[in-house]
């Protein structure tokens, strides 16, 4: 499926997402034709989303990060659904994942400090609809939370 150019610009690109098409064709030791061609290619065979910038939310003042296990009454239909659609409507809810098994749903919530997590949870989180069964657990620390994938 990829060639060994294409990895060459994947992994220059994900490095510096940031570079110039001329810098990152030197990067990976092409010419600007071939890599914007490439990169093109890349982009409508849909392995290259887009670019975002990274915000450093504990830069902005939120200091703590709650990860949530929720269980939900799959006895109600739209559970999943209603749950989700609620969830996302919460902005101190940065994640989102959905499992098979015990656990339903996960959230990542962060707050400025522990009495904004408690409102937080008291007042958003414990509202949201169908909670058979909610779990907290506190972010001690991040060991790694690199999306850079081996290519």
């Amino acid at each position: 499926m990829l060639d060994d150019i294409d990895r060459r610009i994947l992994r220059q690109y994900q490095a510096n997402p940031a570079l110039s098409t001329n810098d990152l064709a030197e990067a990976a030791g092409i010419t600007v034709a071939t890599c914007w061609r490439r990169l093109e290619k890349l982009q409508e065979q849909g392995l290259v989303l887009g670019l975002r910038a990274i915000i450093n939310w504990r830069a902005l003042g939120y200091a703590v990060e709650v990860s949530l296990r929720v269980t939900l009454d799959k006895t109600q239909s739209r559970a999943f659904d209603d749950f989700i659609e609620a969830a996302r409507e919460v902005p101190e809810v940065i994640e989102i994942q959905t499992f098979l098994g015990r656990v339903d749903v996960r959230l990542s919530v962060i707050a400025r400090d522990m009495a904004h997590y408690q409102m937080l949870y008291r007042t958003r989180i414990l509202t949201l609809p169908h909670i058979a069964d909610i779990e907290a657990l506190m972010q001690i620390a991040s060991i790694k939370a690199d999306e850079a994938l081996p290519i």
